[in-house]
């Protein structure tokens, strides 16, 4: 309650000087509802200030004109308009005022799709983090299918979304579910979709020929309308709460047993579509007899890649180097790859090595027979680039290791005898002197030997000295330091001192 004088002063402010409510409430200490109730009680309304003008007003209606044609034009882009326009205002009210002139999206609505049983199921990727395997951080992606109608899930896991692991997918959930869809529902992804203009479609001619061997049809949906695989989308969505939090497992191969226990287990639950019955009574009563037969032959999956051998004999595939025969090197072979084994083959048909394929990193895979091999390669090659050399120094030689190999004599030991004598004496002089041993009959290094050191003596020459240096290059660097002499003089003066 407020006293009658206040009454009066409001009423006299408010007709007398025109003051405002707000004004009239600062000013006197009371609260603007209690004058608007004076003011009311006296039969007069507050006098409302009229609109304050702005700085858009004048570009209302060019902005409604502009949305209407353009409704999903930016608020910047019509901010720039404006103010080619004149406008001189601040751009972040303008984002405001735009916000209140912009058409609301029309909300679409869906209907409920359905199909019949064994007529439909929907397939996608889903990324669950990486795994480390070695030196290798490899993606770890799920392979999701859902029969549209029962809900059941099929669930595997790989280490890429490759097109080989993308078809392996797809048969083991038909070897799963003992029977193929008539429809398979795709995402827009590359190993279903290369390219699409409008209701043009080219697609993977991998997947075409693998849904021609298993009589299905490959679908895929429309542009930006995931809501038509919306059951794979709900499934990946269950497996991230459901299957996957907290899951420890070993490798790859414990995943996955995981992953098959689970669908045939928790995955159960009651069907979406009839809530009596469970998810895996709904597949075998309904959608399992109405699923097409498997053909007689599985499809073959097998990952190749063109692979050049450098001058070492390894392949290079997936980050690994794999052993081949050396006589391919500077060749180019065909990695046949399976998830368990490598096979390198030779025109496709010859097969010239396999591997247990590792999902490693940098690693080296090798057959041991292949290093073996071209170990005694190489030993041979040494024998025959020392034979070559003697012969081109002494071509005498070639006689003196027929003698030898007749009367069964290790050549090997005789050639490497010959070309020591060879690096001593010279090619001259192990000529004269391999004719000589020749001439008593005699093939054996220690009569070319004895026969050189006769040349030397005829001449008066002394015989050549060999200088034996380490064949390690660090024994060869070694420092020698000389050893003192002093405690010799000294022994050497207490002896005379004796003697005296």
């Amino acid at each position: 309650m407020i006293s009658p004088e206040t009454e009066a002063l409001i009423l006299r402010y408010h007709h007398a000087e025109r003051w405002k409510a707000g004004t009239i409430a600062s000013q006197l200490g009371v609260h603007h509802s209690v004058v608007a109730r004076v003011l009311a009680k006296a039969g007069q309304a507050p006098v409302a200030p009229g609109p304050r003008a702005r700085l858009i007003d004048p570009y209302v209606p060019f902005l409604r004109d502009t949305l209407a044609r353009f409704p999903n034009l930016t608020a910047a882009r019509l901010y720039q308009m404006a103010k080619a326009r004149g406008f001189v205002g601040g751009a972040r009210h303008f984002r405001h005022v735009v916000r209140a002139y912009r058409p609301a999206r029309q909300t679409e609505a869906y209907l409920r799709l359905r199909t019949l049983p064994g007529e439909q199921a929907q397939v996608d990727w889903a990324h669950f983090g990486h795994l480390t395997i070695g030196q290798a951080k490899r993606p770890l992606m799920a392979f999701v299918m859902v029969l549209s109608y029962s809900r059941r899930i099929y669930l595997r896991f790989f280490l890429d979304a490759r097109m080989e692991n993308f078809l392996r997918g797809h048969l083991g959930a038909f070897a799963a579910w003992r029977g193929v869809p008539r429809v398979l529902l795709y995402d827009n992804l590359k190993s279903a979709v290369l390219e699409r203009q409008g209701s043009a479609i080219r697609f993977n001619p991998a997947l075409i020929a693998f849904a021609a061997h298993y009589r299905f049809e490959p679908r895929p949906v429309a542009v930006a309308r995931g809501n038509e695989k919306g059951r794979v989308e709900r499934a990946i969505r269950f497996i991230r709460e459901n299957f996957w939090p907290a899951r420890a497992f070993r490798d790859l191969t414990d995943l996955n047993e995981q992953a098959a226990a689970w669908c045939d287990d928790v995955a159960q639950r009651p069907c979406p579509e009839q809530k009596s019955r469970s998810v895996d009574a709904v597949f075998r009563e309904d959608d399992q007899p109405r699923l097409m037969a498997l053909p007689a032959t599985a499809y073959p999956v097998i990952e190749q890649a063109a692979v050049a051998v450098g001058k070492t004999p390894y392949v290079r595939f997936d980050a690994n180097d794999y052993s081949v025969p050396y006589a391919y090197v500077r060749k180019t072979l065909t990695v046949l790859a399976e998830p368990d084994a490598v096979r390198i083959v030779d025109g496709g048909v010859v097969v010239l090595a396999t591997h247990p394929r590792s999902y490693d990193k940098g690693r080296q895979i090798e057959d041991a027979r292949h290093i073996d091999a071209l170990v005694l390669a190489k030993r041979a090659a040494s024998a025959h680039r020392n034979a070559d050399r003697l012969f081109c120094a002494a071509p005498e030689a070639q006689a003196l290791l027929d003698a030898a190999a007749q009367r069964g004599e290790p050549l090997a030991r005789i050639s490497a005898e010959l070309l020591s004598l060879l690096d001593a004496y010279g090619a001259a002089a192990l000529s004269q002197a391999i004719v000589e041993a020749l001439g008593r009959s005699v093939a054996h290094p220690n009569a070319v030997r004895l026969a050189l050191t006769r040349q030397r003596e005829a001449q008066g020459q002394l015989p050549p000295v060999a200088i034996a240096l380490p064949d390690h290059i660090q024994a060869r660097d070694v420092v020698v330091r000389a050893p003192r002499l002093d405690a010799y003089d000294q022994l050497l003066r207490h002896t005379e001192d004796n003697h005296d």
